[in-house]
């Protein structure tokens, strides 16, 4: 397995790299950075790793930074002193988040992940399978949920919206899952007879329309399973809503 560690301090650097040596020798550290500026350089002109543990808090910006500008292909650990920053990480393709110190104990949690994962994709081509499998297949969408991947019918899905920068996919049975792409790449791809962008959070099926009721111009909107906050069609969208929902 072809490792990389992103972290700026050097004693934790080295802890860490003896670390997964010790519980994997098969291990190849191939290579170790401490910036963001350095690792965006590194990525741009080396083969991907199968896997990188990466320091959040870097010495000139934060490590997410790095996959904002070279979006990571392949499993993400982020380690850190911090759990403020957990769901931020799952835009990343996290797969673990460790809380330091780290612990050969959190490590093994780590690596065992990283080979149940081993068992569906190969790593490098991850979400390029994902993404594939997603335009192949325009009746299923794949989420996650932790390390696993789960595949959803259309029929399945009641609506998704966003939460803390993250796209959630909820079902008709309550439970919601993490999307791997935007609202907008999503609306690209959805049978526009089905699903109808309700506001810039919300992608409803037309079967999750509960019920709806004007509103002073705007149509409040009643999901089924319910959302605690109030959903509105804005004034300049209520028309066509209503032509797609079949009201005019």
């Amino acid at each position: 397995m072809k490792v990389l560690i992103i972290e700026d301090e050097l004693l934790a650097q080295a802890k860490l790299e003896a670390m997964l040596l010790s519980l994997d020798p098969s291990i190849t550290i191939i290579g170790k950075l401490s910036s963001v500026k350095d690792s965006v350089a590194w990525l741009a002109t080396h083969p991907q790793p199968d896997v990188a543990f990466v320091d959040i808090q870097l010495s000139d910006d934060h490590s997410f930074e790095i996959f904002r500008r070279h979006p990571a292909q392949f499993p993400v650990v982020f380690t850190t002193a911090f759990d403020k920053y957990l769901l931020e990480s799952f835009e990343f393709n996290s797969i673990d988040y460790l809380l330091k110190p780290i612990t050969e104990e959190k490590l093994t949690r780590s690596l065992n992940k990283l080979k149940k994962l081993e068992h569906h994709f190969i790593y490098g081509n991850m979400m390029k399978l994902i993404q594939q499998s997603q335009t192949a297949q325009k009746d299923r969408i794949i989420a996650r949920k932790g390390t696993e991947f789960i595949a959803l019918t259309l029929d399945e899905i009641a609506f998704f919206f966003t939460e803390h920068r993250i796209v959630f996919v909820k079902v008709f049975g309550g439970q919601q899952y993490i999307i791997d792409k935007n609202l907008g790449e999503l609306e690209d791809e959805l049978d526009k007879n089905r699903f109808f962008r309700i506001n810039r959070k919300i992608i409803a099926n037309i079967g999750a329309i509960e019920k709806f009721k004007p509103d002073n111009g705007k149509i409040r909107i009643f999901l089924k399973p319910e959302m605690k906050e109030e959903i509105h069609v804005s004034k300049e969208t209520a028309p066509e809503f209503r032509k797609w929902i079949g009201a005019e």
